[in-house]
């Protein structure tokens, strides 16, 4: 059977024809912003983009706080004995156990009144009360920042747009291990579930949201 060439068919299809937008009500997702993962010391903190990732987040979130919107952060974590751990193929996630320094949400992103949960699998969304909270909040939009694109982000980017949220990535508070998964998920999700926009844009929007009255 001879092989197939090359071919590329999305602007036959029309994929990314459109912008989302964002909605009424935003909400702020932090996945695995942890030790383990932004720290450079650490296996997983060592991308060049984790660090700029890591202090454009820190920027949304605090405007984010002073507007009233809500913000959940996850990191995965594992019982000492692996009991609770899927067959992950990344041996540093070994390391990840509750309880653990490596496992604590980074200092630079937390703040008391921010939620925290934990997952075992790729999307903040499976197994944990991520969307409750969101829901709660009667958020209708939710900003995705963390790492790592090609997995977590995008595993979440697609639990988001399945539970019907407009979905928005600040390009700059996310990263990944590699440039070019980075890149190829970024424009994979960008024409199919989500709105890829820069910092800037996002957080142009975020400051010109109304603040959320205290209950």
């Amino acid at each position: 059977m001879a092989e197939t060439e090359h071919f590329e068919l999305y602007d036959v299809a029309g994929y990314g024809y459109r912008k989302i937008g964002f909605g009424k009500k935003i909400g702020i997702v932090s996945i695995d912003f942890m030790i383990g993962v932004t720290k450079p010391e650490e296996r997983m903190g060592q991308s060049p983009l984790a660090q700029t990732a890591v202090e454009n987040t820190a920027v949304l979130l605090n405007v984010a706080r002073k507007k009233g919107l809500p913000i959940v952060h996850c990191n995965t974590a594992f019982q000492p004995d692996h009991s609770d751990m899927p067959p992950w193929k990344i041996e540093c996630m070994r390391d990840w156990i509750l309880g653990s320094r490596t496992v604590e949400i980074d200092e630079r992103l937390w703040s008391e009144g921010d939620v925290l949960v934990c997952k075992k699998t790729p999307s903040i969304f499976f197994g944990t009360h991520c969307a409750s909270v969101l829901n709660m909040h009667g958020v209708d939009t939710v900003i995705i920042t963390g790492a790592n694109t090609s997995g977590c982000i995008r595993a979440s980017t697609i639990d988001s747009f399945a539970h019907g949220y407009r979905t928005i990535i600040p390009r700059e508070c996310v990263f990944d291990q590699g440039s070019v998964a980075h890149e190829q998920n970024l424009i994979d999700v960008g024409q199919r579930y989500a709105d890829v926009e820069s910092f800037d844009a996002v957080l142009e929007h975020l400051n010109g949201v109304q603040a959320v009255a205290a209950e």
